[in-house]
């Protein structure tokens, strides 16, 4: 979230910014409700001295003996008492709508960060290995590699007819060495960002509360993507009808407070171990000398796709549920940068050591995550589709998740605080890892060869082969 007092100093600065992401200014319109709630406090502050210094003048009425003022100031005292709860209305109503509009609005990109439109403007940054058709030792004696669902069909590992009929659409059932494959990207992994990159293993909840997605900027923009849970089943839908059934009626409507019960005890299924990992640092004060702090974590992650309609049908690059090992930053101001380029390396070695072709980019202003101010995607090569595909995203968030998490840093002998910098990114996607390594290591007879690096975590299988 932004901070509406850098908005007031400087709003060309503001709206040049989000120019960059292809907004229209916005400033005008945020320095307006900032100034009706600064009203509506300076109203309400106005009538609270007043208040105080009447109740003064009373007292000095009543020892004056002066019983006439004394009533007709308690009057007036309790004229403005009455007013009061209007007043602090007021004031919620004010900070409530500029906090509204603020919360829309997405993160200024860093100031290196490449314009552009969409994906097609993205820089390529560098670029690791040559491609599988290039080296003598990939992809031998198969002229057209095949992707990673068919070679998983023919191995008789993959099963997506029987996904969907437990689950419907974008799910999967993987079976014997290749469910074993999944296991072991996942804790190759973690055994290397916790042993070698200093992460802190944690296993958080994968069930969140709505100020969790908040803190993150899950919510409110991109609530259609994502999933949500209530006890005992019943739905969002379910009670919106009980409530027009009822308002129709013309009576009382029993749903209300369900429906507010619904918004309580509802929970959010993470779409990223971000969510949790990031929020916990919310609402605290963390010494500087604490910091960074670095956590890494494997979990299901969960999205709903409402925006991904008609892409990547097939196969499992977009699905509901999948894996994934996250990496979550914590840090001064100062260091964040230099944060962004290390979590960036601690990512890369995962495909480093797998032996995987990728390239990594510089995402443009038009392509970058909402809450991101600067982003490298790694995009490893497909040998099956013939084209880059992502496999992480690491990005610099700078204070944009601190304000909404009120997540602060105080310095060794200061009493002044100040919102610490938030970094998240895949350490990596384990599902589409899998992906590329089935399609990289694919032999002519349809095996894959197991990577040196997760022979150990297969239990000193060298080769997956169909299923017996």
């Amino acid at each position: 979230m932004h901070d509406i007092r850098l908005i007031r100093d400087d709003p060309q600065a503001f709206d040049r910014a989000l120019a960059r992401r292809g907004l229209a200014p916005l400033s005008s319109r945020l320095l307006e409700l900032d100034d009706a709630r600064r009203a509506a406090i300076q109203e309400a502050q106005t009538a609270q001295e007043r208040r105080n210094a009447l109740s003064k003048e009373v007292g000095e009425a009543m020892r004056a003996k002066d019983v006439d003022r004394a009533n007709a100031l308690k009057a007036e005292v309790a004229r403005l008492k009455e007013t009061a709860p209007e007043l602090e209305q007021r004031e919620k109503a004010a900070q409530a709508a500029l906090d509204q509009e603020l919360a829309a609005i997405p993160n200024a990109p860093l100031a290196e960060v490449p314009d552009g439109a969409d994906e097609s403007d993205n820089v390529v940054k560098s670029i690791f290995g040559e491609r599988p058709d290039a080296r003598p030792d990939r992809l031998q004696g198969v002229a057209a590699p095949r992707q990673h669902f068919e070679l998983g069909e023919a191995l008789g590992l993959m099963d997506f007819e029987t996904a969907a009929k437990l689950s419907g659409s974008r799910f999967v059932v993987l079976k014997g060495q290749l469910a074993r494959l999944e296991r072991a990207l996942g804790q190759f992994m973690l055994d290397l960002h916790v042993g070698e990159h200093g992460y802190e293993e944690v296993n958080p909840p994968v069930l969140v509360r709505d100020d969790a997605m908040f803190g993150t900027a899950q919510l409110p923009k991109f609530r259609e993507d994502q999933f949500r849970v209530v006890a005992g089943g019943l739905t969002r839908a379910e009670f919106e009808a009980s409530a027009r059934r009822h308002a129709e009626a013309g009576v009382a409507d029993p749903a209300g407070q369900a429906f507010a019960d619904w918004q309580d005890n509802g929970h959010w299924l993470i779409p990223t171990a971000e969510v949790p990992l990031t929020n916990l640092v919310r609402e605290s004060i963390v010494a500087e000398e604490e910091l960074p702090k670095r956590f890494t974590a494997l979990t299901h992650c969960f999205r709903a796709e409402a925006g991904a309609a008609g892409r990547d049908t097939r196969g499992m690059l977009r699905q509901h549920q999948f894996s994934k090992v996250e990496l979550v930053s914590v840090t001064t101001p100062e260091a964040s940068l230099a944060e962004h380029e290390r979590m960036l390396a601690c990512a890369e070695a995962v495909l480093q050591k797998l032996d995987l072709h990728y390239r990594v980019v510089t995402l443009c202003t038009g392509d970058m995550g909402f809450a991101s101010a600067r982003t490298f995607d790694l995009e490893v090569w497909l040998p099956g589709q013939q084209a880059y595909r992502e496999v992480s995203s690491v990005s610099v968030c700078n204070d944009f998740q601190a304000r909404r998490m009120n997540a602060r840093c105080r310095a060794k002998d200061s009493r002044q605080t100040r919102f610490v910098h938030t970094l998240n990114g895949s350490g990596t996607a384990v599902g589409r890892a899998m992906i590329a390594v089935m399609e990289t290591y694919q032999n002519a007879d349809g095996s894959i060869t197991v990577p040196a690096a997760l022979v150990p975590y297969m239990g000193g299988v060298t080769r997956i082969e169909a299923r017996v």
